[in-house]
């Protein structure tokens, strides 16, 4: 019997393939029993086309057999099989695919595809196994042929005896080595793993002699091994079922088995389209965040089906990093595969779904909003810090799209409100949407700079997020009203101003600012504080809060807002100022270190001399 061999291009892309094209070596198996169900379907297509056959489905599946004496696994398939021919076209060839031309010839029904396009995947076996044998019998025919290789120096063909249609393939799986374990490939629960991961979905039963252990027959304590053969796949997908049929129980139990979280989902989504493109996708808004949900060690993206079949697990490209949080799956036939059908081509098909998708899960989380604000509001305690990162991001490109998702605590409602919600309670001379910015409620509710919006009635939106002012900064407006910090240099409200006061003091407030240094661009008199001394304001883009956030960051340090002293020339610390001003130097030195470090504690800011701070405490105690 002579030996064929492989044409030159064929052996190098198999040495290529075995070593490059796969990066994965279990795929090998989804490879081998996705071209048995593709051999299935062409059976199945045939009795579409003849009147005269009938497809039984309960006579189709696939088999995996394991003889590890012999290091032996078998897939065993009931399709179509292959004559002399097609063994040496179809496997003589690497990439030519049978699969492929199958399709090219004949118009496929009734939602049937053929995965295998590129006649390359049945060679991923190879990285797995030293040996490789093939007993086929093609449907019509009386004959049957053994294709038998050993890798790259090429492969035999001759007949030999098979009583069934259909097609064997038995991998002789490799030895040991120190760098590999090839024997979890014989492994019973290794098999059933992979099986579950890629293939759970194929529509015809992967079956396998299964290992149970029963109580001896009339014995209560004696145990017995026997084999069964089990059906290891769901074969039909929850997403490719009627909606109708399905209850919130069926979502959520696909959830769990899918290990998609420990927690029960707050909202699913079920997508099923047909058109340009078509796809069915099940899609989850979890509860809880996960523990390393903002850690490297996260991936975002959903698993990714081809007809049924696993071909990522995350797709990272169908998801904005900003719904990250999303948990589930996309199955479409209608995608372009890349060789290994591993990685996508970043193609039309693929963006489109990807963005039909970002528009339901916003929709869905609008509709959230307005009929279920508890559950929205669980979920936003988990997942709105992300929400505003979207905002940010990009240069806010997407800012006009997640805008209405945001929520933020209200001074006046004391709970979390929506933008919009802000906007109805506004007084019709109200100019601004104001905030303010800090570590927590508790303190901004005492904060000094507020006192004049809440006096005027005013509403203020308090973040206390790291990223809410960056947020907002890249928003600038909402629905043309812009945003104003409390502790902004203008406020744009009307205040009635001495002017004369304000000129007998210019020369004390130039003194304070002489006194301060670069530690302030200016000490002006305050017409926002009503009840407190002083405080520290903002001109420019960068606020205190701001400052605070971005020193904290390792590799941003030394960055300053421009800071004003703001003094109540209504409290009667002024009366002191004034006095030392005019009799005392050293006095409102010390007066004037005191309130600078006095405003810097209320924001939270260190005190550029603590021990001088302390010592000049008890300089005025004494």
């Amino acid at each position: 019997m002579a030996k064929k061999q492989f044409k030159a291009e064929s052996k190098r892309l198999l040495d290529l393939m075995i070593n490059s094209i796969y990066t994965n070596r279990e795929i090998f198996l989804r490879e081998l029993i996705s071209n048995a169900s593709d051999a299935i379907d062409k059976i199945y297509y045939q009795t579409l086309m003849d009147e005269n056959l009938t497809f039984d489905k309960d006579s189709y599946y696939i088999k995996l057999s394991v003889d590890r004496e012999n290091r032996l696994l078998t897939i065993s398939d009931t399709g179509i099989g292959m004559n002399k021919e097609e063994l040496d076209d179809n496997l003589g060839i690497i990439a030519r695919s049978g699969s492929f031309n199958f399709k090219q010839e004949n118009e496929l029904k009734d939602g049937y595809d053929i995965i295998g396009q590129f006649g390359v995947g049945f060679y991923s076996a190879f990285m797995v196994a030293d040996k490789i044998t093939v007993i086929s019998k093609a449907f019509g025919s009386d004959e049957a042929y053994r294709w038998e290789s050993n890798g790259i120096d090429g492969y035999t063909i001759e007949p030999c005896e098979k009583d069934l249609v259909g097609t064997d393939i038995i991998l002789r799986i490799k030895e040991n080595t120190e760098e590999e374990d090839f024997d979890e490939y014989l492994q019973e629960y290794r098999l059933r793993g992979i099986i579950k991961k890629y293939s759970d979905f194929i529509r015809y039963p992967i079956k396998m002699d299964v290992n149970r252990s029963r109580l001896k027959e009339g014995s209560e304590d004696k145990y017995e091994n026997y084999t069964e053969e089990q059906t290891i796949n769901s074969m039909v997908p929850i997403w490719k079922k009627n909606k109708n049929e399905l209850t919130d129980e069926d979502y959520d139990n696909f959830y769990f088995e899918k290990r998609y979280g420990f927690d029960k989902p707050v909202k699913h989504i079920h997508i099923s389209t047909d058109g340009l493109i078509s796809y069915n996708a099940i899609l989850f808004i979890p509860e809880k965040m996960p523990f390393d949900f903002y850690t490297q060690e996260y991936e975002k993206g959903l698993e990714l089906y081809s007809n049924g079949v696993l071909i990522m697990n995350k797709c990272a490209d169908l998801l904005p990093d900003y719904f990250s949080f999303v948990k589930g799956m996309v199955d479409s036939e209608d995608l372009t595969l890349n060789i290994s059908r591993e990685v996508l081509q970043h193609d039309r098909q693929l963006r489109i779904i990807a963005n039909n998708i970002k528009n339901r899960i916003k929709n869905e989380l609008v509709q959230l909003l307005q009929n279920d604000r508890e559950k929205y509001e669980a979920f936003y305690q988990s997942f709105g810090r992300r929400l505003k990162f979207g905002v940010y991001e990009n240069f806010g490109a997407d800012k006009e799209f997640l805008q209405d998702l945001l929520l933020f605590y209200s001074s006046q409602e004391k709970k979390l409100v929506t933008l919009d919600e802000y906007l109805s309670r506004m007084p019709e001379e109200q100019k601004f949407i104001y905030y303010a910015a800090g570590e927590s409620v508790e303190k901004l509710e005492k904060l000094p700079q507020t006192e004049l919006v809440a006096d005027k009635g005013y509403e203020i939106l308090y973040f206390t997020d790291d990223v809410d002012e960056f947020a907002i900064k890249i928003m600038m407006s909402y629905k043309d009203i812009e945003f104003k910090s409390v502790a902004s240099g203008e406020l744009g409200i009307e205040a009635e101003t001495d002017n004369e006061i304000d000129e007998l003091n210019r020369s004390l407030f130039n003194e304070m600012k002489n006194l301060l240094g670069d530690s302030v661009s200016d000490v002006r008199a305050s017409q926002r504080l009503k009840s407190h001394p002083v405080c520290l304001t903002n001109q420019g883009e960068l606020s205190i809060e701001m400052e605070k956030i971005l020193n904290a960051m390792p590799e941003a340090q030394g960055i300053k807002a421009d800071k004003v002293l703001e003094i109540n020339t209504n409290h009667e610390v002024f009366s002191a100022l004034r006095e030392a001003y005019e009799n005392d130097s050293d006095k409102l030195a010390l007066f004037t270190n005191l309130l600078y470090n006095q405003a810097l504690l209320i924001e939270g800011l260190p005190l550029q001399d603590p021990l001088e701070f302390s010592n000049n405490i008890c300089k005025l105690m004494n």
